[in-house]
C-alpha cells in the first residue's frame, strides 16, 4: 500500500472487490469519509474500518411474529441484509444510456445505476474485468462491415454475454455551414488545407476513423489536426463550429446541437452488451423489458436523430 495509514480509491477498489465507481460513490454519498491530496483521493485506515463496521451492522435478525397463528409452523429467524440494493454501473456515452438508467431506477428498487462515461473499448474492457454490468458500443469491423459483434467476441472471449440494440444513428462528417471546402468522402480529408479533429483512443468513433482510414489507405501522417483528439462528440463538433477545424466525426445529433453542417456516411448499429450469468438474470428481463416498452421508445424518438426499428432485439447471445 502506498501508506500505513490511508489508502487510495484504487487500493479501497480492491481492499473491497468493488468498482471505482462504486467507491467514488460511498465517498459522495458520505459513507467513506475522505480528503484530496493533490488530484488524489484518500481514505484513512480508520474511516474504512468503521464503514466495514458499519456495513456489517447492517445485516439484522428478523424478529419472529410475538402470537403466531394456532396450528402453523413458526419459520426460524433468517439473516437478511436490510435495504439491499445492487449497484449497477452503465458504461457509454450517448444520453439514451442516462434515461434507461432513469426507468431502471424507477422500475426495480434492487438497482441503483451509476453511470460510467467512457467509450466503447474501454467499456467492453471494464466489463471483462468486472466493473461494468452494461456497456454500450458502435464499434464498425471493416473486414466484415458489421456492427460490435467482433469486437465483443474478441474482448469477451470467455464469458457468456447478450447484444442487445438500443438504437442506430447516422455517423458522420461535421463540417463549416455550407461545407466551404466540399467534404464528403474519407479521401476529401487527405486534401490540402484540410484540418480534422479526431475523436480518443477507445471510443466508437475513432475505431470507425481507424477501419476506413485502413480501407482507403489512408495514414494518419497525411491528414493534418489527426493528433488532435476530443472525448466526445459535442466537443469534436464545438471543434469545428468554432472553426478550429474544418473537419471532425461524431453522431447527427451533435451537429444539431452545436449548429454545424452534417454530412452523413453509415448508419451505426448502438448496442448494449450484457453478461449471462446467475447473477443477471432479472437485470436482462428488466433492461428487455424496458427498451421494449412504449414509453422508453417514445421518450428516445422524442430526442431526434434515432432510428428504433430493432430497438430490444437480440442481436447476439452465447450459450
Amino acid at each position: 500500500m502506498s501508506s500505513e495509514n490511508s489508502y487510495t480509491t484504487e487500493e479501497i477498489a480492491k481492499l473491497l472487490r468493488i468498482s471505482k465507481l462504486t467507491v467514488y460513490d460511498l465517498i459522495k454519498k458520505g459513507d467513506l469519509p475522505a480528503y484530496r491530496v493533490g488530484r488524489q483521493m484518500r481514505v484513512d485506515a480508520s474511516d474504512l474500518e468503521a464503514y466495514k463496521a458499519k456495513a456489517k451492522g447492517e445485516y439484522k435478525q428478523q424478529p419472529a411474529p410475538s402470537a403466531p397463528v394456532a396450528g402453523t409452523k413458526v419459520a426460524e429467524p433468517v439473516l437478511v441484509k436490510a435495504g439491499a440494493v445492487r449497484d449497477i454501473i452503465i458504461s457509454g456515452q450517448d444520453v439514451s444510456l442516462d434515461m434507461l438508467a432513469s426507468h431502471l431506477r424507477s422500475r426495480d428498487q434492487a438497482y441503483r445505476p451509476l453511470r460510467s462515461y467512457v467509450g466503447s473499448i474501454n467499456s467492453l474492457i471494464a466489463m471483462y474485468a468486472g466493473q461494468a454490468d452494461i456497456v454500450s458500443t458502435h464499434l464498425f469491423d471493416g473486414e466484415t462491415g458489421e456492427y460490435n459483434i467482433p469486437h465483443v467476441r474478441s474482448i469477451l472471449s470467455g464469458h457468456r454475454y447478450m447484444i442487445v440494440n438500443l438504437l442506430s444513428r447516422w455517423a458522420g462528417f461535421y463540417v463549416q455551414p455550407g461545407n466551404p471546402k466540399a467534404i464528403q468522402t474519407w479521401a476529401d480529408l487527405r486534401k490540402a488545407g484540410i484540418q480534422m479533429v479526431n475523436r480518443e483512443k477507445g471510443s466508437g468513433a475513432r475505431t470507425l476513423i481507424e477501419e476506413e482510414f485502413r480501407l482507403h489507405k489512408i495514414k494518419g501522417s497525411e491528414v493534418m489536426g489527426y493528433e488532435r483528439e476530443e472525448a466526445n462528440h459535442l466537443a469534436v463538433a464545438g471543434t469545428v463550429a468554432r472553426m478550429e477545424a474544418d473537419v471532425g466525426i461524431g453522431i447527427e445529433r451533435a451537429a444539431a446541437m452545436v449548429g454545424v453542417d452534417f454530412v452523413p456516411l453509415v448508419r451505426e448499429r448502438y448496442d448494449l452488451v450484457i453478461l449471462k450469468n446467475e447473477q443477471n438474470e432479472q437485470l436482462i428481463s428488466r433492461v428487455l423489458e424496458i427498451l421494449r416498452s412504449e414509453l422508453f421508445q417514445k421518450e428516445l424518438s422524442a430526442i431526434g436523430g434515432y432510428e428504433l426499428t430493432h430497438t430490444g432485439k437480440i442481436m447476439y447471445e452465447t450459450w
